[in-house]
């Protein structure tokens, strides 16, 4: 499956570009700025050349015409980024990782979207792509380290199964991550929330906790 990363460049879509290239998955880093989009991504490539990872760069156009597409953007960016390609996304999943918070002294705070969710203001700029919310609690910094190893649990969130389905395939091909499949669209709101409060337990104990859930059979 290629993958590509609309607001790629950004610490998030660089981690999740670097993982899933370790992991053999080809990857379209995308931007508005096609040329610094290849830019980041020669440097990831660059940086492990041991791996050969399978990552390119382009402008967002250019990923969105990937199998899959994840949304990594900031969060005042995002409809902006993705309404003008609802044609090009149309009958796709696609996976948003994207958080709505502030910083407030050293913490940071869940801001609450009109529709409840990013992920739901990403379905509703896409009425015809079938949106999943995941990706939400690991650290950037970790993600992008392939020398650091994973353990997490990721949580995904989708009105379509088979969207849940593909997005879950997504996250298990990642060496240490194990999805959960936690329900509906309507759960991305607490996950999306609850993110503002690992980023800040992380900040105040200058750790790089993630999420694991007990009383689930690990494979």
């Amino acid at each position: 499956m290629h993958v590509g990363i609309l607001g790629g460049t950004g610490p998030a879509g660089r981690g999740l570009a670097s993982r899933l290239g370790a992991a053999g998955v080809p990857v379209t880093l995308g931007s508005r700025d096609g040329a610094r989009a290849s830019a980041v991504a020669a440097d990831l490539v660059a940086r492990w050349p041991e791996r050969s990872l399978p990552v390119d760069g382009a402008a967002n156009e250019d990923a969105a015409l990937a199998d899959l597409v994840v949304v990594a953007t900031p969060w005042e960016g995002t409809v902006a980024t993705v309404t003008p390609l609802c044609e090009l996304l149309t009958g796709k999943v696609v996976v948003s990782m994207v958080n709505a918070m502030t910083k407030a002294g050293r913490e940071l705070l869940a801001l609450a979207p009109p529709r409840g969710s990013m992920a739901a203001t990403v379905q509703a700029a896409l009425p015809g792509s079938s949106v999943a919310a995941t990706f939400h609690h690991l650290p950037a910094a970790d993600l992008e380290d392939l020398t650091v190893p994973l353990g997490a649990d990721v949580l995904v969130c989708s009105d379509d199964p088979g969207a849940a389905r593909a997005t879950a395939e997504l996250v298990d091909g990642i060496d240490g991550l194990r999805a959960v499949v936690a329900g509906s669209l309507a759960q991305a709101a607490a996950v999306e929330a609850f993110t503002a409060v690992l980023v800040s337990v992380n900040i105040r104990h200058g750790a790089h906790a993630s999420l694991r859930l007990t009383g689930l059979d690990r494979e």
